[in-house]
């Protein structure tokens, strides 16, 4: 078995970073681990990432970061790394997430999340990095699956296969019909988690870029579907119905036709972002994620709520239970204990 803390004292010391003082940082869903390191008055970030079939790449974190900070943006630089160990010593942005910040400041909610708008649509208007991934319509539906093949099962619903595959084709056809259209690099986990506001710095620079390597090309209403509909935090209903306008303004899309993109692409991601929660609280032990799931649930009741999904909607009623207490109590007695 290979010494994982010899590796990461082994880059540190090629690095110039031997004595560091290392303070761990919070983590995210992921398999990684963040390290805060201080020396001298310097500081910079540990990225441990193990590399592991089909897990998460720092080579694709760095290539993004480039290309953002190419753009303009204020994506952490890659100070040092080693792709082959999934090691990487990046720029510290500092702790001013924007749900920090939001959490001491709610009526900067606004500003910040306009700020974040304008880096979207900054984004979406340049050319986007060669290679990237693309996926369809049918493989955003079945990414959607989870939510019938692990939440389901474990709140005490029944779909059946053809339930699930059902489901999977009416989801494909929405998004073909309301949410496609031309690709544009989607950074997919563009929430206020992953944000910064970095007061010191001008323009669309003060916005703070983390947790991009799973960038690709997708649809242009994606990343605003994660701000807005965030998991971890209320956003004002206000809040949300005001960015989509600014994003139609800065973009030029028609409001009517993006606000439908909005809706189904946001349940979409609704439904897997159940089926992941779920999956990291049965497998991984990871019950934190369970207590997200009502303002998931609420979000997806939303989305719903638009004329053009209401077949879709009785269709997911008749197989998905919503995540009451007593259903969250039933997952939660299932989960594995945290390792």
């Amino acid at each position: 078995m290979p010494d994982r803390a010899a590796d990461i004292q082994g880059f540190l010391d090629a690095a110039g970073w031997n004595g560091a003082t290392r303070r761990a940082l919070a983590g995210d869903a992921s398999q990684r681990r963040y390290e805060r390191l201080t020396r001298g008055g310097h500081g910079a970030v540990l990225m441990d990432a193990p590399p592991v079939p089909g897990g998460d790449s720092v080579e694709a974190f760095a290539t993004i970061a480039a290309h953002l900070r190419a753009s303009g943006l204020s994506a952490p630089a890659v100070l040092a790394a080693d792709f082959p160990r999934g090691l990487m010593l990046l720029e510290d942005l500092g702790d001013a997430l924007y749900a920090r910040v939001l959490r001491d400041h709610p009526a900067r909610e606004p500003d910040l999340y306009r700020a974040a708008v304008d880096v979207l649509a900054h984004l979406q208007a340049a050319a986007a990095p060669p290679s990237l991934p693309d996926l369809g319509a049918a493989d955003w539906a079945a990414a959607a699956a989870l939510a019938f093949d692990t939440y389901a099962p474990a709140a005490g619903g029944a779909p059946g296969a053809a339930d699930a595959a059902a489901a999977a084709d009416v989801l494909t056809e929405m998004l073909e019909r309301y949410a496609d259209g031309p690709r544009v690099l989607i950074l997919r986990d563009f929430h206020a988690e992953n944000l910064l506001w970095l007061d010191d710095r001008p323009g669309l620079a003060a916005v703070g870029l983390l947790d991009f390597q799973l960038a690709q090309m997708g649809q242009p209403g994606y990343d605003l579907v994660s701000l807005t509909q965030d998991a971890r935090r209320e956003v004002l209903p206000g809040t949300e119905t005001a960015m989509l306008r600014h994003f139609a303004d800065r973009t030029g899309r028609p409001l009517a036709g993006l606000a439908l993109a909005h809706g189904v692409l946001g349940a979409q991601r609704a439904l897997r972002i159940l089926g992941v929660f779920a999956r990291l609280a049965l497998r991984d032990g990871k019950t934190g994620y369970l207590t997200l799931m009502p303002r998931v649930w609420r979000h997806l009741q939303a989305n719903l709520a638009l004329p053009a999904l209401a077949g879709f909607k009785r269709r997911l009623e008749r197989v998905l239970p919503p995540p009451t207490e007593t259903v969250l109590a039933r997952i939660r007695a299932t989960c594995r204990p945290m390792p």
